[in-house]
């Protein structure tokens, strides 16, 4: 089900989440939320997550565009226990190269964010991986 609505930003910077959207997602009080905002686009994302934030990190994969390219990268997550909060791909040019975001959550995972790297950054379909920690407020 997709609802939308239109906020307005306060002089803060704070919007206020609809309440029927809240209780469509199950949004309370205390939750965190991820949010990305991409200038290119020119949209904001918000994704729940549950717990407290710790261990995020958005991870940026450059790779073959090629069937079952994607589907290996998120194999070796799932071999490793990482949650995927947000997937957003693209293809940059078609048959030749695509590139997706990812935010994960590592608090669950086998292996550390450095090792994941060295993962990902091994698989013949991969061009190049880039990962960064996710500020928490």
């Amino acid at each position: 089900m997709r609802i939308t609505d239109i906020v307005r930003i306060d002089s803060k910077g704070r919007v206020t989440i609809p309440a029927m959207i809240r209780e469509a997602l199950g949004l309370v009080e205390g939750m965190y939320l991820v949010i990305i905002g991409d200038s290119e686009a020119r949209e904001v994302i918000l994704s729940p997550i549950i717990g407290a934030g710790e261990g995020l990190y958005e991870i940026l994969v450059e790779f073959q565009d090629a069937p079952g390219a994607f589907a290996s990268i998120t194999d070796e997550l799932a071999k490793h226990k990482i949650d995927q909060v947000t997937t957003r791909c693209a293809t940059i040019r078609r048959g030749d190269i695509a590139e997706c975001t990812l935010v994960v959550d590592l608090s669950k995972a086998t292996l550390g964010i450095e090792e994941l790297k060295e993962i990902l950054s091994g698989l013949p379909e991969v061009r190049m991986v880039s990962v960064k920690p996710i500020r928490h407020f």
